[in-house]
């Protein structure tokens, strides 16, 4: 029963058959036979293991700048992969047909392919990195963990786009092979994440404040904006003073305009005055760099050096049109842009 399945990596034995899973903040309890909330970690038998190793649902090179990282290697090419599952249940989660369909319905799909021809894959297509993403890295850990250590022995970076529930644990497995991590800040509301997600804020409010504090981990965060959700002037500061006080103001914020998926189909997309809001209440909070996505030909996607105004990066969409970044500094009045430039 399990000659094809991976055992799984961060746990424990419980009482009886049961089994801990310290991968995530959920922190599962999980009985024999029985999965984890993100329905890809089984307990068999006492032992648990991940259903998603072999099961790849998506593997294709994207800009850097889709993940969306704007600091890392900008105008680099980074292979994207994922697997089915997830440990939320956004109700308006962008990517639900992979995320949320093995929660819903029990059935993976996805096919076999090893690190090592993920690793030749992202060679072969000029990659400079690969990333975990798509589905929240975090509950396909074994997979990125064997491809991430085989990536760096070939000069590849890693990275993962992340809702930010790893436990510190989880962080600390990763040191030495994550370089870079986009991660989602969904709202600076309990109530928002235990409705909308079914989890908790703190976890992911801990992780960003370790990952800045304790850790080489180059981290940019992303905030999807709903309309008359997460969107309030109140909410907003919060959450921005949060990541200046506790994470630092050189790390980028990300904006990204809504458009109706899943469970929120009839809602309607963010306002670009609301995404304009936010924006400047990121800049009066202190953050250096703050950036708007989903809305194409935005100078809000450019990079400028927080001292000086100067332009560095023009982006359009998600292709990098001239970086005047010279030794991490501004072109223009030698200013330290934040950043891993190389």
């Amino acid at each position: 029963m399990t000659a094809n399945l991976k055992q799984a990596v961060l746990w424990e034995q419980a009482q009886g058959k049961k089994v801990q899973c310290f991968l995530c903040a959920h922190r599962c309890l999980i009985a024999e036979g029985k999965t984890g909330i993100c329905a890809v970690r089984r307990n068999v038998d006492g032992v648990l293991y991940s259903l998603n190793y072999n099961k790849v649902v998506s593997a294709n090179p994207d800009p850097i700048e889709k993940k969306p990282l704007f600091h890392f290697q900008p105008g680099s090419k980074s292979f994207s992969i994922a697997t089915m599952g997830c440990n939320f249940r956004c109700e308006f989660c962008q990517n639900w047909q992979i995320s949320q369909a093995v929660v819903e319905t029990g059935e993976f799909e996805g096919e076999a392919i090893s690190p090592e021809q993920i690793v030749n894959a992202a060679i072969q297509s000029g990659c400079k990195s690969i990333s975990y993403t798509y589905t929240e890295p975090t509950i396909f850990m074994e997979l990125a963990a064997d491809c991430a250590k085989l990536a760096k022995q070939h000069g590849l970076k890693n990275v993962f786009v992340s809702n930010g529930y790893q436990t510190r644990e989880a962080i600390d497995f990763a040191i030495e092979w994550l370089d870079a991590i986009n991660l989602d800040l969904k709202a600076f509301s309990e109530d928002y994440y235990h409705r909308l997600c079914k989890a908790k804020l703190q976890p992911v409010l801990n992780t960003i404040e370790y990952i800045a504090k304790h850790t080489n981990i180059w981290m940019e965060t992303t905030t999807l904006l709903l309309p008359d959700e997460n969107d309030s002037d109140e909410e907003l500061k919060r959450l921005t003073d949060f990541l200046v006080t506790k994470a630092g103001p050189d790390f980028p914020w990300h904006i990204s305009r809504f458009y109706p998926q899943y469970k929120y189909a009839d809602s309607q997309p963010t306002p670009p005055k609301s995404l304009q809001r936010a924006y400047e209440i990121g800049k009066k909070a202190g953050l250096h760099y703050v950036y708007l996505g989903n809305v194409p030909g935005s100078k809000q996607e450019n990079t400028y050096c927080y001292k000086c105004g100067h332009s560095l990066i023009e982006r359009i969409g998600y292709n990098v049109a001239s970086n005047k970044i010279k030794n991490s500094t501004c072109s223009d009045c030698g200013t330290k842009i934040a950043g891993r430039w190389e």
